[in-house]
């Protein structure tokens, strides 16, 4: 029995597409715990520096929000490759919904995270 036909039968046995792309779905977990907090970091950027005399200074964004960030980043994309390639069946399918997961995350992100500014500062619109 050749690879391509053990991969086969690997695939209509478990359900499961063959371990080699394994290593796929722990690299765009990878991607993803990097990229989300690239896409935070300007935005909380006010939180960290405080603006002017540090009057707007919350290093809870740092202790808190950012590992939150990072953690949700890696999982996003693993949960999604995981989900799609249990109902999907289709073993190109489960790294496209994980790409499009984790970029539907990291722009939900951008919409939704705020930090919170202090009134009066001049950071712009409250």
């Amino acid at each position: 029995m050749d690879d391509r036909t053990a991969e086969q039968t690997e695939w209509r046995t478990t359900g499961r597409a063959p371990r080699r792309n394994a290593g796929a779905g722990c690299l765009l977990a990878g991607l993803g715990a990097v990229a989300a907090p690239l896409a935070w970091a300007p935005r909380a950027a006010i939180s960290v520096d405080g603006g002017f005399e540090g009057q707007a200074r919350d290093l809870s964004v740092l202790f808190v929000d950012l590992p939150l960030i990072v953690l949700g980043g890696a999982l996003v994309p693993l949960l999604a490759w995981a989900l799609a390639g249990r109902w999907l069946h289709r073993p190109w399918a489960a790294p496209l919904v994980a790409l499009a997961a984790l970029a539907l995350a990291v722009w939900g992100l951008t919409e939704w995270w705020t930090p919170r500014h202090q009134p009066g500062l001049n950071h712009g619109p409250i």
